[in-house]
């Protein structure tokens, strides 16, 4: 094993995560968010888009995509994502692909919960405090949805 200040970025937010850290969760999110965005580079412009880093587990990187067809292209260019992986100082052993389709949510299914009769108050009562006319509608239009 390499000494602490030997290990990249990306290895020591894998490790303080198995050792238990809770705040190396954050950490280990930022991480992967940065590797990810790294390794989408090396990928071409038609096929990013549809690719996320999904996790780094056991030494493999996993992907999510959003269909089938992007997985069987994304196994065409696992040499070259695990040579981007190297160069930001992670050795991956090896690349699962996952499809991982999300429907999105239609603006109507999300139903708002309406204010309670203290939040609409507290709403007015920093209306009023604000010097800001602009600042003070706003807060007006929210104490008065229903």
């Amino acid at each position: 094993m390499q000494p602490a200040s030997k290990k990249s970025p990306f290895q020591n937010a894998l490790s303080n995560v198995v050792a238990g850290d809770l705040r190396s969760v954050v950490d280990r999110a930022r991480m992967l968010e940065a590797l990810d965005r790294q390794l989408r580079q090396s990928l071409p412009a038609a096929l990013a888009p549809h690719v996320r880093l999904g996790n780094v587990r056991d030494g493999r990187l996993v992907f999510l995509v959003t269909s089938p067809v992007w997985k069987a292209k994304l196994r065409l260019h696992a040499d070259a994502l695990r040579d981007a992986a190297a160069a930001a100082g992670l050795q991956a052993s090896g690349m699962t692909v996952k499809v991982a389709t999300m429907l999105p949510v239609p603006p109507a299914a999300a139903s708002r919960a309406p204010l309670s009769p203290s939040a609409r108050e507290s709403l007015r009562a920093a209306a009023a405090a604000v010097a800001d006319p602009e600042l003070r509608d706003q807060l007006l239009r929210m104490a008065s949805l229903a």
